[in-house]
């Protein structure tokens, strides 16, 4: 394979390219940074090796033999070609890849519309999100960082505080016909959007709302459920009911007016988010970079 090549050089070949490209031995030293008697005794060793004249001197110059406008031809595309291989090669492998577990609400509503300013800061780094419904008990081997909710102690790794819980209704402005805020009272005579399996979670939810607002007993799940938060907000802004707000997931949406808040009261808990390394990983450069990023974009939270 590649019988003609022979013993030639690559060397040889780009001081060829060269001279022939600029019609100089002269000009193609000073681009090589080498010298024109080295340019002109690699151009001799290959006309040698090829038994063929590649160059006629002429005047103050060199041409092109037909030979050797036929070589520069074939030798001008394999260099490009070569160039552009390599050139991917180094950007593939400057190319990385962040792979961050976190649950549905957080990415869809907090994560994903601030990204843009991570990759715009970080552009070689890609952001590969790994999502489940609510808790990641078992972090994949390949997860570089989590932002998991709880109350700071993970077995999952080293935790990092971005944010605490605070929870309020929250509907459609349509929904309620009359100006806001409500009574908390008012809560027992609006249509409760309700999530499956929240009282089997630390998370809040209604009867434990109207517990911190020391209201009566919370009606029973009505005809509206959902396993999925991200679907259950989107009930809420289509005005189906009430929904459980969280501060910083729902700010943008109410921000908007898609959202508000029917009642003025709220309720806080010891939970919050966390930003999590596991143990299994080193606090390589690019994991400092996204903890950092994602610390300092809490920390000037406002409208994305």
């Amino acid at each position: 394979m590649y019988e003609s090549l022979g013993q030639l050089s690559l060397d040889l070949l780009r001081a060829f390219e060269a001279a022939a490209r600029l019609r100089s031995f002269t000009a193609a030293a000073n681009e090589l940074g080498t010298t024109q008697p080295a340019i002109s005794q690699q151009i001799k060793r290959l006309e040698e090796q090829l038994a063929t004249r590649l160059f006629d001197r002429i005047y103050r110059g060199i041409a092109l033999t037909d030979a050797g406008a036929l070589l520069h031809e074939a030798v001008s595309t394999a260099l490009q070609g070569i160039d552009q291989g390599l050139s991917a090669v180094t950007a593939h492998t400057r190319h990385e890849v962040l792979q961050v577990a976190t649950d549905f609400a957080f990415a869809a509503y907090w994560l994903m519309p601030r990204l843009h300013r991570f990759h715009q800061a970080w552009p070689q780094v890609d952001v590969s999100l790994v999502t489940s419904e609510r808790s990641h008990a078992m972090l994949r081997p390949d997860i570089d960082v989590a932002v998991l909710f709880g109350d700071g102690r993970f077995k999952q790794g080293e935790s990092h505080f971005l944010f605490g819980e605070e929870v309020f209704p929250v509907c459609s402005p349509r929904l309620l016909g009359r100006p806001a805020p409500l009574p908390a009272s008012a809560l027992a005579s609006l249509p409760l959007l309700h999530l499956r399996g929240e009282n089997s979670s630390h998370w809040f939810d209604w009867a434990g709302l109207f517990r911190t607002l020391e209201l009566p007993n919370a009606p029973a799940p009505g005809q509206l459920r959902f396993d999925n938060y991200t679907l259950l907000i989107q009930a809420a802004i289509a005005g189906q009911g009430v929904a459980i707000g969280w501060r910083h997931l729902v700010d943008a949406l109410l921000e908007q007016n898609l959202l508000c808040r029917p009642i003025a009261e709220s309720a806080v808990s010891s939970m919050g988010y966390y930003v999590v390394v596991p143990q299994r990983k080193r606090r390589g450069e690019m994991i400092e970079r996204f903890l950092r990023w994602i610390m300092d974009e809490q920390r000037g939270s406002g409208p994305c």
